[in-house]
């Protein structure tokens, strides 16, 4: 079995000098392609930025991190930007372009990455979103869907590239309990369809069932639960 993310010995700070603050302490983890791994704790405990640091949004200062195969420690900003393309990200407030429909957001999502075997943006992002349950509403503006809806964009601009690591931060907080276990199950079906990885941080526990592990972070800590 591969793995999606290996972290070894990860710190991390904020600020400079006097001003320094450690934030992440000692982390280490590994998840396997395939595996669903569910990350709680209470807010401020660095659950955010250990998602940000494996999602090549924040710079490793310190520590080994692989994704998907690639080195994050003293990357680049190419080798960044690449690792950026291939991992799909799903957070709390959707972040959808105002100005496009479902189907061009998916669509420029989709277009950032082109490989022949994936097969024609406009084709995947029509075929994701059809996956989503989004078939007749692909031309709405994102003011014209639900919570709910919107979060199905999402979902579907982030799978639209059959990433094999899936980061979800919070999908299901601004959603009811109904329209966010529907988004919880289509998450698990398209993971499992496509052989994802997914590491996603939640403090709804009635979501607790779909995880083959549970983690848990504390003052910048990570537990085994």
């Amino acid at each position: 079995m591969n793995d999606a993310v290996f972290v070894s010995n990860l710190n991390h700070y904020y600020g400079h000098r006097q001003l320094r603050q450690q934030v992440l302490f000692d982390i280490n983890l590994v998840i396997h392609e395939g595996e669903i791994v569910l990350l709680t704790g209470e807010s401020g405990s660095g659950k955010t930025t250990l998602l940000s640091l494996i999602g090549a949004l924040r710079s490793i200062t310190e520590g080994n991190v692989l994704v998907l195969n690639r080195q994050l420690y003293r990357a680049n900003e190419a080798r960044l930007v690449d690792v950026r393309r291939r991992v799909g990200y799903i957070f709390q407030s959707h972040n959808l372009l105002q100005f496009m429909t479902a189907l061009q957001n998916v669509r420029m999502s989709a277009e950032l990455l082109e490989e022949p075997h994936l097969g024609p943006a406009i084709e995947r992002a029509h075929r994701i979103l059809d996956a989503v349950g989004l078939k007749s509403r692909k031309d709405y503006y994102p003011h014209e869907l639900s919570g709910g809806q919107k979060q199905r964009v999402a979902i579907a601009r982030a799978l639209v590239n059959s990433p094999k690591l899936i980061l979800a931060d919070e999908p299901t907080a601004s959603l009811d309990s109904k329209t966010g276990r529907e988004i919880i199950n289509l998450i698990q079906l398209l993971a499992h369809e496509q052989g994802s990885a997914v590491l996603l941080v939640t403090h709804d526990n009635r979501i607790f069932d779909i995880a083959h592990r549970i983690l848990s972070m504390e003052d910048g800590r990570l537990y085994e639960t």
